[in-house]
């Protein structure tokens, strides 16, 4: 996997156009997933955004 694959939380708020809160109830709850880098460092992989992005299609179908 490269590192360009991983996408951090503002990178993510951006996309979505959502709060870090929401964002963060979205980690919490396993809707979307995440990596921690370290200690606090957070990544969302790409694959992981367009998986839930494809969920939210299907659903509103």
């Amino acid at each position: 996997m490269k590192t360009d694959d991983m996408l951090t939380v503002p990178e993510v708020m951006a996309k979505l156009k959502v709060s870090r809160w929401t964002l963060y109830s979205l980690l919490r709850s396993g809707e979307l997933a995440s990596v921690v880098v370290g200690v606090r460092c957070r990544r969302i992989p790409e694959s992981a955004l367009s998986d839930y992005v494809t969920r939210l299609r299907e659903e509103a179908a």
